[in-house]
């Protein structure tokens, strides 16, 4: 299986502090990675840089789904409050270069289950509701690869499974998808995959479980087991 993206000796600098250093990954179709650590620990960082927001200051990003070609969708939703979740759509297809911006804009209001919103203005929307529109919008160029900062940050229970009702369908579609959460619970029953990161180093790369396995005390919880592995690494 062909790599939609391909991280080598990633590092950036803001000044002398090193937000990122030396990452390196690669990201099969289909995957759903976490991307995990500390307050500080440069997730934001390198999601934006998968992304195309922000350049590096070294290493590379390749592959089909690598920079622009990748969906963006921050945490903070850049969406239009005062425009309607299908004006929202039309314009970021535009926006994008979408041959078919209608086109565009019907597939994902199905895909999204937002058919019945696709009238209201956004500011009207449930926080749940916001943020399909917020990844919506990250798709709407039907990108190899989706990229998702703090997806469920905001989000009460219901609203999260539902986002990653949608998110799973999107993997098993597929599509990659990298994500960054503070709900760690989520890693272990979402992640196909979990990058550790603490001050800007990639610490650990693999299944939850074997995170879970070798740095519990028993209990399958990868909240416990990523605490106690950042500890024994002294953060």
């Amino acid at each position: 299986m062909s790599s939609v993206l391909s991280v080598n000796g990633l590092a950036k600098r803001y000044g002398e502090r090193e937000a990122l250093r030396a990452v390196s990954f690669d990201v099969d179709p289909g995957e759903l990675v976490a991307i995990v650590g500390p307050n500080g620990a440069g997730k934001t960082t390198l999601l934006s840089i998968l992304a195309g927001v922000q350049h590096a200051s070294a290493g590379t990003v390749t592959g089909p789904g690598a920079g622009r070609a990748a969906g963006w969708a921050p945490q903070q939703p850049a969406v239009y409050a005062k425009l309607s979740v299908a004006e929202n759509l039309k314009l970021f297809a535009r926006l994008e270069g979408v041959a078919n911006p209608e086109a565009a804009v019907e597939r994902m209001l199905e895909q999204t289950g937002l058919r019945e919103r696709a009238d209201e203005r956004v500011e009207r929307l449930s926080g749940g509701n916001r943020q399909r529109v917020n990844v919506a919008l990250g798709l709407i160029a039907d990108p190899k690869v989706l990229v998702l900062d703090e997806p469920t940050s905001a989000l009460d229970p219901p609203q999260r499974e539902r986002v990653w009702e949608f998110v799973g369908a999107l993997a098993r579609g597929g599509t990659a998808v990298l994500f960054s959460t503070h709900h760690l619970g989520e890693v272990s029953r979402h992640a196909t995959r979990a990058i550790v990161l603490a001050d800007g180093e990639l610490l650990f790369e693999g299944p939850p479980a074997e995170l879970i396995a070798a740095n519990s005390a028993g209990e399958q919880d990868f909240e416990s087991a990523f605490v106690a592995f950042l500890k024994a690494r002294g953060h």
